[in-house]
């Protein structure tokens, strides 16, 4: 990281951008959090808000808000968070032809500025997005992943926590699989206080806990009317940078690219990765049974369908 400093880029102001950006800088994960947008003066006076709390959270790092991507340069990691929200009654794919245009130009710019950078896409849909940003920055693939499984695995673990009325933190539980109707969830490898799940809720109860974090972005979709969930995937966001950053080897469930991993190659799914200063860097192997083996791989041959037509529209 050049000079020693850490710089970390995150495009877009929406809400989901820019409580990144705040989350970031309040944590001192960097030295620098630029927040990038098309839209004039909205970065720049987020980043000034943001700029005149530090001293009340005595935080020290500085965001800087900016229409210019000469601004964003040599940045260590860029998250990009641009691109249309969803909207009642819509799903994430509904969102694919208008965001991938949205996401393969910022693409070629953080590309272009940050050529060393790892990126992190939250853009929806999130597996498709993924991939269209490994196409068109043409990076390693271990240095572009996305972020949805940290997400929605903190989503299964409240919801768990509620059920059962325990602290949120008590809970260990992971998702896999793509971010939407084909996540898949793991029972068996769920804990609560360090018990196994499956002995403290019937099967009913799970799948309804399951099905719940299956739909919980629409459900904040329906309550919102516009604009789409910012606060827990800017924290899920936050975490996968601070990983980045601290190299710290922690296992995220991410969206990552795999090569034979639970029998899938070749497409970017939602599996356990270690992640450090060069990306992904290496994915974790879970005991998985069969049942669970062919919704993972399911879920794989759906995402595969989809960047096979994002590819072909790429020319």
């Amino acid at each position: 990281m050049a000079g020693g400093t850490r710089k970390v880029t995150v495009v877009g102001a929406g809400n989901v951008g820019s409580n990144t950006v705040r989350r970031i800088a309040e944590k001192d994960l960097a030295d620098e959090v630029v927040m990038i947008d098309i839209v004039e003066g909205l970065p720049q006076g987020l980043a000034l808000d943001i700029n005149q709390s530090a001293p009340v959270e005595g935080f020290s790092c500085h965001v800087t808000g900016t229409n210019d991507y000469a601004d964003t340069g040599e940045s260590d990691v860029c998250v990009i968070t641009a691109g249309l929200p969803r909207k009642p009654g819509m799903s994430r794919m509904d969102l694919l032809e208008k965001n991938s245009e949205i996401v393969g130009q910022v693409t070629e710019q953080l590309a272009k500025n940050s050529p060393e950078s790892t990126l992190i896409v939250v853009s929806n849909p999130l597996d498709e997005m993924t991939y269209l940003a490994a196409l068109v920055s043409d990076f390693p693939k271990e240095r572009v992943m996305g972020m949805a499984g940290v997400l929605d695995s903190s989503r299964l673990r409240y919801f768990i926590a509620q059920e059962l009325n325990v602290a949120p933190r008590a809970v260990e539980a992971m998702t896999l699989g793509s971010h939407g109707d084909q996540m898949v969830a793991l029972p068996r490898h769920a804990t609560v206080e360090g018990k196994p799940l499956p002995e403290l809720a019937d099967d009913a109860a799970l799948q309804k806990l399951f099905q719940r974090t299956r739909d919980a972005g629409a459900e904040i979709v329906g309550y919102l009317k516009k604009g789409s969930a910012f606060y827990a995937p800017s924290s899920s966001a936050a975490a996968m940078v601070n990983a980045i950053l601290e190299d710290t080897g922690d296992v995220f469930p991410t969206c990552a690219w795999t090569t034979g991993q639970y029998g899938v190659s070749d497409v970017y799914l939602g599996v356990p990765a270690r992640l450090g200063t060069d990306g992904v860097v290496d994915i974790v192997e879970l005991d998985l049974n069969e049942d669970e083996l062919s919704q993972l791989r399911e879920a794989a041959e759906a995402i595969r369908s989809k960047c096979e037509e994002l590819s072909t529209a790429q020319g």
